[in-house]
């Protein structure tokens, strides 16, 4: 079975990969503030989940696994044996995923404003609920408020703007079933299996995944460490787009240092 997943490739074909996966109701374009630098070193693969952009939509349910295996097969289609890997919230979890369960797959390891375990699993029903009802807009006031922090919403509102378009135009289904596949989601007994070294990001203003979360994360993975960036909510690579692009490049970078 081929992979169902839209991904959009930069960087030189013989450069290392980096794969980058994004959050709920984005696509591959989420990381834009960070391809121009990081194509300059890696093969950058940006990927859209299933349900979210030019991915196949097919029908629930999903599960963080699910979402794992298509990337898997995705980079088995690409005949990529091994990544380096950053994902941001939902893309955080299926990187956790990854390099528990395929862990040969993935080289080194980024976690951006994610959590092993979301709870309550009953809000995600909740949202799912909603969204199937009445569209992804029904939710879009909520979810870009907890996406950027209330001073670049108002110095930024061109760039808030764009990211509410991607959010709006994600299929209520496959949003909707994203949002059950992180209510079924407990990662937290797979994290001391994972043997990349692992960065952990988090905004220090982030109210979708607090802090709290990447410190869980932080315990549980051996050489894990942590780093908070201030000013920074949800999608902290949009709002600290510098700051994030360094912090992934000194990431990637330090295999050369170990080789």
């Amino acid at each position: 079975m081929r992979s169902r997943l839209h991904v959009t490739v930069d960087g030189a074909a013989d450069a290392p990969v980096l794969l980058l996966g994004g959050s709920l109701g984005t696509t591959g374009a989420m990381w834009a503030p960070q391809v121009p630098a990081l194509a300059e070193r890696f093969r950058v693969l940006r990927y859209d989940h299933l349900g979210h952009g030019r991915s196949a939509l097919p029908a629930g349910p999903y599960t963080v696994d699910l979402l794992g295996r298509e990337v898997l097969r995705l980079l088995d289609d690409l005949d990529v044996p091994v990544v380096h890997y950053a994902g941001l919230s939902l893309g955080g979890m299926v990187g956790m995923w990854l390099a528990a369960h395929a862990p040969e797959r993935v080289r080194r390891l980024a976690l951006l404003c994610t959590s092993a375990s979301l709870g309550p699993a009953q809000g995600w029903r909740d949202r799912a609920a909603k969204v199937r009802a009445g569209g992804v807009g029904t939710v879009a006031d909520v979810v870009v408020a907890r996406w950027f922090t209330p001073d670049f919403a108002a110095t930024q509102p061109s760039v808030v703007a764009r990211y509410r378009v991607a959010l709006n135009a994600t299929p209520a289904a496959g949003y909707a079933a994203c949002c059950e596949a992180i209510a079924r989601m407990d990662l937290r007994g797979d994290l001391h299996a994972i043997a990349a070294p692992t960065l952990v990001l988090a905004g220090a203003d982030d109210p979708a995944t607090p802090v709290e979360h990447a410190h869980a994360i932080v315990e549980r993975i051996p050489r894990a460490r942590l780093t908070v960036l201030d000013r920074a909510a949800h999608l902290a690579n949009v709002e600290q787009p510098e700051q994030v692009t360094r912090l992934l490049l000194e990431h990637f970078d330090e295999e050369q240092g170990e080789a």
